[in-house]
């Protein structure tokens, strides 16, 4: 009885938190792509996506990163049972771990990629940890599940949306560092030649893509 009962549950669990997730991560791009028309002050070609949350419109990008967590928080709960390596369980803990992250970084306010030491806040510094933390957990959790989820003999049908979701990751975020290590020892510091904004969008966008594509197919699989 309680195996019937499970068997009728989890579909229906996996389902119901894969929409979340596609929902969420269509939502975040949603909200993003709306703060470059509210604030188009901010140029995107040099500046950090969470500076949005500084001044007016500050909640929305707030309210998105909140969003985003609960796309990964929903996302281990749509895939948990499919993940069956212990590589994959590592990238399950890590995903956890990044949805607290991103969930922290809605709560502290960046400082400005411009501010000097003396300008630093506490609230800027945390939102840098969040970031440290968050950024490496959700990339490496993207490999290793999907990883993970290619010796699964289910999902083997969706091996090329899976490898092409995660290795969009990973270029995504080697672009941004590069971005980073090319232009800002030239500089000095963070401004108008360092061009880290774009890099920085791409990534956010490819977590997103990556969340949507494993949700969907796990929601697929269920139905």
């Amino acid at each position: 009885m309680k195996t019937v009962v499970a068997n009728r549950v989890f579909p229906q669990v996996t389902v119901s938190a894969s929409t979340v997730t596609v929902a969420a991560s269509g939502l975040f791009v949603a909200l993003l792509a709306l703060l470059h028309l509210l604030k188009p002050e901010l140029t995107p070609s040099w500046r950090m996506v969470s500076e949005y949350a500084i001044g007016r419109y500050g909640g929305m990008m707030a309210a998105a990163f909140l969003v985003l967590s609960a796309g990964c928080a929903a996302l281990f709960a749509a895939v948990r049972r499919e993940v069956r390596t212990a590589a994959g369980r590592i990238g399950l803990a890590l995903l956890l771990i990044s949805a607290a992250a991103i969930a922290a970084a809605a709560f502290f306010t960046t400082d400005p990629v411009t501010a000097t030491k003396s300008e630093l806040t506490a609230h800027g510094n945390m939102h840098g940890l969040t970031s440290m933390i968050g950024i490496p957990s959700l990339t490496i959790a993207s490999v290793l599940i999907n990883l993970s989820l290619l010796r699964n003999p289910a999902w083997r049908a969706n091996r090329f949306a899976l490898a092409g979701s995660s290795a969009f990751v990973v270029i995504s975020l080697l672009s941004m560092v590069a971005a980073v290590a090319l232009t800002l020892p030239q500089h000095g510091g963070f401004g108008p030649g360092v061009y880290v904004g774009w890099p920085n969008r791409i990534l956010m966008v490819a977590y997103c893509v990556w969340l949507f594509t494993v949700a969907w197919k796990a929601q697929q699989l269920k139905r």
